[in-house]
């Protein structure tokens, strides 16, 4: 059930990313139209507040076991953005948005094909069938 949830949570980070992508795809991969307009930096940040918020959903045994992000960090991130009041590091967003995004985006999407894999193996094992309690299947 857990891994349900951290699949799902997943997934919403990636769509994220994917969002901060096509917002640097149709502005442009340039730091000084990034620094000159707020509409392109405002879009990216609230993706990282969403990112941000999300990792807080993750479980403790998942951020655990998964240590190749720092998931701690990531939501520190979160609450500089939504707490800064327009005081925003615009070269660390920038930063975050073209280097650390694609990254946690790729981190995330080999988690989730883990979590295929071993479902399909799991769906394709007859020992792992789940019993019903009180119903004998013999």
């Amino acid at each position: 059930m857990a891994d349900n949830r951290n699949a799902d949570v997943l997934r919403r980070i990636i769509s994220y990313c994917r969002e901060i992508e096509e917002t640097i795809r149709r502005f442009g991969k340039d730091y000084t139209v990034f620094a000159q307009d707020s509409v392109y930096r405002n879009a990216t940040a609230l993706c990282v507040m969403q990112i941000g918020e999300l990792t807080t959903r993750l479980t403790n045994d998942f951020k655990q076991t998964y240590t190749g992000m720092p998931w701690t960090q990531i939501k520190a991130l979160r609450n500089v953005v939504a707490h800064s009041y327009g005081k925003i590091d615009v070269e660390s967003l920038w930063e975050t948005i073209t280097i650390d995004i694609p990254k946690l985006k790729d981190y995330c999407s080999d988690i989730i094909q883990q979590f295929d894999v071993l479902t399909q193996e799991s769906a394709n094992d007859p020992e792992d069938e789940q019993k019903i309690p009180g119903i004998s299947m013999d």
